[in-house]
């Protein structure tokens, strides 16, 4: 027996706890390190001044954008790779392997090419003020002319943790998160031989470090690190009833997703209307609340492999333990998160400014949202085990309501009742709370035990 079929027995036999840890840590890592990437760069623009980080801030939600798009097609394939796999069928999750990476590539060069070309009018829909756009739009473009390798690299990323693989990506995902870290400081303020680029040299470095990543990837998954044979991808033929057949997994959780960031757009116009002090404190917030998010998204991603292996190889009750645990675990490390957001708010955002109208605002939207923490692990854990099961309509019918009611809650909240930006603060928490408990409460009728895909 070989040691990556003992990898994939032990998702669907053996101690759920353990098992649960063991392929929950590398991805919690992998994600962990993203936070620590996203908050270097957030410190190094930082040294630009508000404006700088405000052009970041406002680029968020538009690369969020990018991210939900690449989930048409890693939902899709972690959930058909997973069931396959676990029901010892590699043949065909090597099929939908490739059918994936064929659609990454039309989606990508899709997103990438109308992006570009649109990236003004995103920023400037959202209140983005003269100098801002100034500095968001080269920034973002170079995101969107990366668009097509981050397609590709979450494509085969899901591939591997869909096969009980989650060390490979995770260590992969590292290295061109840690050469990273390493270019933002040289590209962004000129350090040595290096250009400086200010904003733009954050997104640059992001484009050198996930081309390498992708050189290595793929090179590990043509090799056989899958443990099956994944070949011949420059003669993959696309079949359109295949790629349909991802898709149509992935578009339910990407459509609920893509409304979830649009919301923020126009959250972002909210904030943007209490000045760019209240935006560069919410991007201080935000990355800081990333932490949180990107814990209980590595605990989404152990959880959908789980799931779709223990139901492709005949074990619904199993799943639903696996899933019930990965919920556990990912709540108590929010709880922990929790408590510094609420007893040490102004310690975490003085690390990045030293303005105190900024300092204000964002120690505020760190104790506001640490309420939430805790729902927001079940709310994302949830949406991975509903996606591990190709069931992916509940969680979009639960989460585009609450989604979309943010924008007149916010509204609200801010101006009616007149809690100023606190409003969005607010809003965010309330909303993760309901969301959570309805999604827990659908998630509990095990219909998603009989879903076919």
């Amino acid at each position: 027996m070989t040691k990556d079929l003992q990898t994939n027995n032990s998702v669907t036999e053996g101690p759920i706890s353990k098992t649960i840890i063991s392929l929950a840590f590398s991805v919690v890592l992998g994600m962990l390190l993203e936070f620590a990437l996203s908050t270097t760069d957030y410190f190094w623009v930082g040294k630009l001044g508000a404006t700088a980080q405000d052009a970041v801030t406002s680029s968020m939600v538009v690369i969020w954008t990018i991210f939900v798009l690449i989930t048409i097609v890693s939902v899709g394939v972690t959930a058909l790779v997973s069931r396959y796999v676990g029901a010892n069928d590699n043949a065909r999750a090597a099929f939908y392997i490739k059918q994936g990476l064929a659609l990454a590539i039309i989606l990508g060069v899709i997103v990438s090419s109308i992006g570009y070309f649109v990236t003004p009018q995103l920023l400037t829909f959202m209140d983005s003020s003269d100098a801002t756009l100034d500095l968001a739009i080269p920034y973002l473009r170079i995101f969107f002319l990366a668009g097509v390798i981050f397609f590709w690299n979450e494509t085969i990323f899901a591939s591997f943790r869909a096969s009980g693989d989650t060390k490979t990506p995770t260590i992969v995902s590292s290295i061109a998160v840690l050469l990273n870290m390493v270019l933002d400081p040289l590209l962004i303020l000129g350090y040595g031989p290096f250009p400086e680029l200010g904003v733009a040299g954050a997104s640059t470095a992001t484009a050198i470090s996930i081309f390498v990543g992708m050189l290595i990837i793929t090179t590990l998954l043509l090799k056989g690190k899958l443990g099956y044979p994944v070949n011949q991808l420059l003669k993959i033929r696309p079949k359109l009833k295949e790629l349909w057949k991802v898709a149509k997994i992935g578009l339910p959780m990407s459509t609920q997703q893509l409304v979830f960031v649009i919301v923020y757009w126009f959250l972002i116009k909210i904030v943007h209307s209490f000045g760019e002090i209240s935006a560069a404190a919410m991007g201080i917030g935000n990355r800081m609340e990333s932490f949180s998010y990107l814990t209980c998204f590595g605990f989404s991603l152990e959880a959908s492999t789980m799931v779709g292996q223990n139901l492709g190889a005949g074990k619904p009750d199993r799943a639903a333990k696996c899933a019930y645990g990965s919920i556990g675990i990912a709540v108590a490390t929010t709880l922990v998160m929790t408590f510094f957001f609420i007893v040490f708010p102004k310690f975490i955002a003085g690390i990045f400014t030293d303005d105190p109208e900024v300092l204000t605002i964002a120690v505020d939207y760190l104790i506001i949202l640490g309420i939430s923490q805790f729902a927001m692990a079940i709310e994302i854990v949830l949406e991975g085990s509903f996606s591990g099961a190709g069931d992916t309509i509940p969680p979009m019918i639960v989460m585009i309501p609450g989604s979309l009611a943010r924008i007149p809650l916010a509204y609200y909240l801010c101006f009616d009742l007149g809690w100023g930006i606190n409003g969005v603060w607010w809003t965010l928490t309330i909303t993760t709370l309901f969301k959570s408990m309805i999604l827990l409460y659908w998630f509990r009728l095990g219909r998603w035990k009989l879903k076919e895909i």
